[in-house]
């Protein structure tokens, strides 16, 4: 579905209800605004961004790779164990 938004005063973007409501959008959430490679603009929610960043990290590192994994082998990199 296609929905359309406009700018008001201040360089403002007022979001259609249903999609706040569908989001879970709130007054004073955080958006992240994304230039994407087409040159066009992508808006998520902060929460989406964070599931983004760990599907990427995911496809780099597989899905068994933990934060403790990771501290380990850096601290072999850095000769601490």
């Amino acid at each position: 579905m296609t929905y359309h938004a406009k700018v008001i005063a201040g360089g403002k973007i007022v979001i259609p209800a249903d999609l706040r409501r569908e989001f879970g959008i709130k007054d004073g959430d955080m958006l992240i605004l994304e230039r994407d490679a087409e040159g066009g603009l992508s808006i998520m929610t902060f929460e989406q961004s964070v599931r983004d960043s760990q599907r990427r990290a995911r496809a780099i590192f597989g899905s068994d790779y933990s934060v403790d994994q990771f501290l380990k082998d850096r601290r072999a990199d850095w000769g601490e164990e």
